[in-house]
């Protein structure tokens, strides 16, 4: 691989004699992953699933290391959510986070929402996870595979980090800034990456962390976790922005042990030599399997609340609660079609956003987020149409093949992917909404009728071929 000269004589500087294994490790093919998503199964199930080949990743119970040459994207269980792809490195910061059922937890740079899904399985249906992805186009990619995994207590966002505060003040128990970075670590992986480094770019970075970790100091509670995160090598990224926030705001660093990882961060690569950042951990290349990670994780002491001026960012929000009047097409719907142990518990929830119907969290207000640019707010239900209501793509990833009063399982995996494929399927179901899964996972919605299920696979995920 031809790297970066200003790379290359930077880095062999900072390193000396391991230089050169960090360089041999470019050489060698990229680390995949998956991480099992346990709000559908464990991960020796899933393992043994699998048509490929999977090994143990060390730091992550639900991570598998596979083949470089597997393409996990193109199996019908990937269309059911039972796992997400995942560097196995990218893993270990939510390892580190260890948010627990009932936490309030902030992705703060979330996009495309690896962390944020291991999040969400994680805290497995209760409590909160607010994800916020600045960029439009990438917040449109985190929502989506937030509703794959099937993920119902997930708010999605679009604002810059610093609008969250008005909403949000002190309210989190867990943040996550897995910050946007120089991606030395993602090389091997990202074309991309490497054809944009720059020395400049390493400074570009710095001022972007220095201001989102301003804001996720104002949006965690006094005693929260905060977990930083980033894939590139560059000290000025690493230990020396923790250094320069630990001596500007009250938190004291946690020392990070996970297994089969030894590195820590360099205290002769920061700019005072603070022996804290010894507490911090490096995952580099060539002492790992994995593409590479730095982690600090912070503990927020407890101290006085800084007076804030709220602002009004919209003067209006777009949520609105359902009246009884709205909900009379998606009650006809639900009493046809879905299980009542599934509708009962969610209607006390239940939001407008345009002619779209969500069950909101219920560990949140709407007061909370009515000034926010939200993209997803809890669980989509679907759509309402003139004279009708349309069941969305995320409300059947959600379900249970139990929990719809008609459902089709596919164990053909041929039929799994010509639904895939957006074609109607030659199966005879009761006429109206069916529920179509693949070996007892949920694909999607499809609609019967004379012996034909009508596809209702969402149009932008279908596949053109196996």
């Amino acid at each position: 691989m031809e790297l970066p000269e200003a790379f290359k004589e930077k880095m062999k500087k900072l390193m000396g004699e391991s230089y050169q294994s960090l360089l041999d490790s470019y050489d060698q093919p990229e680390s995949k992953g998956i991480r099992t998503n346990t709000l559908k199964l464990e991960p020796d199930e899933l393992a043994n699933k699998l048509p490929f080949e999977t090994q143990a990743v060390n730091w992550c119970k639900e991570g598998f290391y596979i083949d470089h040459t597997v393409r996990p994207g193109k199996n019908p269980y990937y269309y059911a959510g039972l796992y997400y792809v995942q560097e196995p490195t990218a893993m270990a910061a939510v390892e580190v986070l260890d948010p627990k059922p009932g936490d309030w937890v902030l992705d703060l740079c979330a996009a495309p929402g690896g962390k944020s899904t291991q999040i969400g399985a994680r805290l497995q249906g209760i409590g909160l996870l607010v994800a916020n992805e600045l960029v439009n186009s990438r917040a449109g990619i985190l929502s989506t595979n937030i509703e794959r995994m099937g993920m119902a207590n997930a708010i999605v966002t679009n604002e810059f980090p610093e609008r969250l505060v008005d909403s949000f003040y002190e309210s989190f128990d867990k943040i996550l800034v897995d910050a946007p970075c120089s991606g030395e670590g993602m090389f091997r992986k990202d074309p991309g990456a490497l054809a944009d480094w720059s020395l400049e770019r390493v400074d570009r970075c710095m001022g972007k962390q220095e201001k989102i970790l301003e804001s996720a100091h104002r949006l965690l509670k006094p005693g929260g976790v905060l977990v930083y995160s980033t894939c590139t090598f560059s000290p000025e990224e690493n230990e020396q922005i923790i250094e320069a926030f630990i001596e500007k705001y009250p938190y004291t660093l946690q020392t990070i042990e996970l297994p089969g990882i030894t590195d820590h961060g360099r205290v002769d690569w920061t700019r005072k030599q603070q022996q804290e950042i010894t507490k911090t951990q490096r995952i580099m290349p060539m002492t790992v399997k994995g593409e590479g990670h730095f982690i600090a994780k912070l503990i927020k002491s407890e101290g006085i609340a800084e007076a804030i001026d709220v602002k009004q960012g919209y003067p209006k929000s777009r949520l609105k609660k359902a009246t009884r009047t709205d909900l009379q097409d998606y009650r006809d719907f639900a009493k046809n079609n879905l299980q009542a142990e599934f509708y009962q518990k969610i209607e006390d929830r239940l939001y407008l956003l345009g002619d779209h119907l969500y069950a909101i969290p219920a560990a949140i207000e709407l007061e909370r987020i009515a000034n926010l640019k939200l993209l997803r707010t809890g669980l989509d239900l679907g759509t309402f149409k003139k004279n009708r209501f349309e069941p969305s793509y995320a409300l059947a990833m959600a379900l249970k093949l139990s929990q719809a009063k008609n459902s089709v399982d596919l164990n053909d995996e041929d039929l799994a992917y010509q639904y895939l494929k957006g074609e109607a399927l030659n199966l005879q179901a009761p006429k109206g909404w069916v529920l179509v899964g693949y070996d007892g996972y949920p694909l999607g919605f499809g609609k019967a009728s004379e012996g034909l299920i009508k596809n209702h696979y969402p149009k932008g995920l279908r596949i053109r071929k196996k």
